[in-house]
């Protein structure tokens, strides 16, 4: 699908204040042959290459990840963003991040693979000079150069323009003198490009590309980790380190803006890489409850351990299903600017700040999804579970630091209702008309009729209640705190679950409604799915919601926004045992995760 017309583009945001038809996204049912070629050709990578070796490359053994990494270029696997003038395939958004889901089970090579493919390329692609573009986009293409990323210090991480490392141009003018410490570097082991942030006589924060055997640069030691310890992490020392100024980044006190727009790049892929990370998680629990005898039947056999794939099933479904909506989005806005003359760097960069919000949506759920999956997966494995020689023991570990990347989850919770509240306030999305609509809603009667329903009438009017709950919640803490709501974080830490839940319900519901559209009842169990996320994202809705408004609300207002909140997210009986039960037997009876 792709959308071209500005009239009909959707903006980032605009599904809290608009409806959404099940033809206006992407799901994984619409893949082409060639996507499913390339999906299968990263499986089988992973399985004869990767999957056999991870204590090989958890042992950080010599050479090893780079032998990988070059057998990934060898395929194409880093390339596929990078356009054919610079010897890549120029591949659509959603191809990228099927890739990266696909490659996603594959552990610490999934973080290296990830971090070169992302933010080790992705800088240079979207803000290099023509030359810069030309000297080294070829050689990440094919996997010849390995890349990095420097932006991490000692003292700042979650506030990464407190940097410290400066830079200086030198007498001659022809080096820029970099002096600092970087650290928890991904790939510093082997690369040999670092895209390093600095300030410019200590004040203009720029990037800068800073190749393998500069003058000052050195590294630390492997850092040893909880989790992904086949992934090379060091520190990097630079000390009167020499830059050509040929190898500035962008322009000079620009850095932020690099920094942050390949972050949202870096949130939705980090997104597809977990739901692959789910998927296979999913499938070794599934396997083992099929497999594991205990009173005389499989395991998968009893209700509690059917609970718990099921709820696996429902979380990844919502998740993936989020994930290529957004996708779809960003490539349709990328065409659209591309059709109204921006550059291709200008175009991806600026389909990728519009969904901002949805990549930090996407970052939270996908990485929480991946934390749920793995638990339960030790929980099903019992014992072995806790054993280093059963494969749950790397996945739970492994998953760990993903709540941490690109922007804690906290960080990226304050950041979605940040971007929404900028988009209001600049006039690009209309959040006011609709939060009135909804105050005002409230001190009408109630309409009890069913009417004429179509299919899926219910399930729909949860997803316009729930997004009405939400917008009654902003809207009152902004008019009571103004701008002063930036300070209260457990108020918009509450508001962000909510946004979240809406997204994920209703980007669940779209896929399944599509799939029906198309399968009929044979895809009965996706509506199974979709109608578990929503009834359970609607008391994770009346939760949050009771929060926000018993934090600053009091008297008549909190009387008539509790009544609200509980209007709004109120759903009818179901039976969620039932449902849940179709889903885990399905699950089961393919020994995978089958959707």
């Amino acid at each position: 699908m792709e959308t071209t017309e500005k009239s009909t583009a959707i903006k980032g945001g605009e599904f809290l204040i608009r409806e959404t038809n099940s033809s206006e996204v992407f799901t994984p049912d619409e893949w082409t042959e060639e996507q499913k070629m390339i999906r299968d050709m990263c499986d089988e990578f992973l399985q004869t290459e990767v999957l056999p070796n991870l204590e090989r490359i958890d042992a950080l053994e010599e050479g090893l990840m780079v032998d990988l990494m070059n057998k990934a270029g060898e395929l194409g696997l880093m390339a596929t963003s990078i356009p054919e003038e610079y010897s890549g395939f120029g591949k659509d958004f959603n191809t990228s991040l099927l890739i990266a889901e696909r490659t996603g089970q594959g552990h610490s090579f999934a973080v290296a693979l990830a971090a070169h493919t992302g933010i080790g390329t992705l800088p240079i692609l979207y803000f290099g000079t023509e030359e810069q573009k030309k000297k080294f986009l070829p050689k990440l293409a094919s996997a010849e150069f390995k890349g990095s990323y420097a932006l991490t210090e000692p003292g700042s991480g979650s506030d990464a323009l407190a940097a410290k490392t400066k830079a200086e141009l030198s007498p001659d003018k022809k080096h820029y003198i970099l002096n600092g410490q970087k650290m928890w570097i991904t790939n510093a082991g082997f690369a040999d490009l670092f895209i390093v942030f600095a300030k410019v006589d200590g004040k203009d924060f720029t990037a800068f590309i800073v190749e393998k055997g500069a003058e000052g640069l050195s590294l630390g030691n492997e850092e040893h980790k909880m989790g992904i310890k086949g992934s090379s992490t060091r520190q990097v020392f630079l000390e009167d380190c020499k830059v050509p100024v040929e190898n500035v980044l962008g322009e000079i006190g620009r850095g932020h803006v690099i920094a942050f727009n390949i972050l949202n790049i870096g949130r939705i892929k980090l997104a597809a890489a977990v739901v692959g990370g789910s998927k296979s998680a999913t499938d070794l629990t599934v396997k083992y409850a099929n497999e594991r005898k205990q009173f005389g039947k499989s395991i998968s056999e009893f209700g509690a351990i059917r609970h718990k794939i099921a709820q696996q099933a429902v979380r990844i479904y919502a998740t993936e299903a989020a994930l290529y909506r957004a996708g779809q989005d960003i490539e349709n806005m990328e065409n659209q600017l591309l059709s109204e003359g921006k550059t291709f760097s200008e175009a991806l960069l600026g389909a990728a700040e519009e969904f901002a919000i949805e990549c930090a949506i996407l970052k939270v759920s996908g990485s929480e999804t991946l934390d749920y999956v793995v638990d339960e997966g030790v929980q099903t494995f019992g014992g072995y579970g806790f054993s280093s020689d059963y494969p749950m023991d790397r996945a739970y570990r492994d998953a760990r630091i993903n709540r941490i990347f690109e922007g804690t989850n906290e960080i990226n919770r304050l950041l979605i209702l940040d971007m929404f509240l900028k988009k209001a306030m600049k006039g690009e999305l209309d959040l006011m008309t609709p939060a009135a609509n909804v105050q005002k809603e409230l001190m009408e009667i109630p309409d009890f009729s069913n009417g004429e329903e179509e299919f899926l009438a219910q399930e729909k009017k949860y997803i316009s209640d729930a997004k009405k709950a939400g917008l009654m919640c902003a809207g009152a803490a902004a008019q009571k705190f103004m701008e002063k709501l930036a300070d209260e974080q457990e108020i918009l830490m509450n508001l962000a679950d909510m946004v979240i839940q809406i997204y994920e319900a209703e980007s669940a519901l779209l896929r399944a409604e599509k799939a029906y559209e198309k399968k009929g009842e044979e895809a009965e169990v996706e509506l199974d799915l979709a109608r578990v996320y929503i009834h359970d994202a609607m008391g994770i809705i009346h939760k949050a919601g009771r929060e926000v408004i018993n934090s600053f609300a009091d008297g008549d207002m909190q009387r008539m926004m509790l009544l609200g909140v509980k209007r709004f997210t109120k759903a009818q009986p179901f039976d969620l045992i039932g449902a849940r039960r179709r889903i885990s037997e399905r699950v089961i009876k393919e020994n995978k995760y089958p959707f």
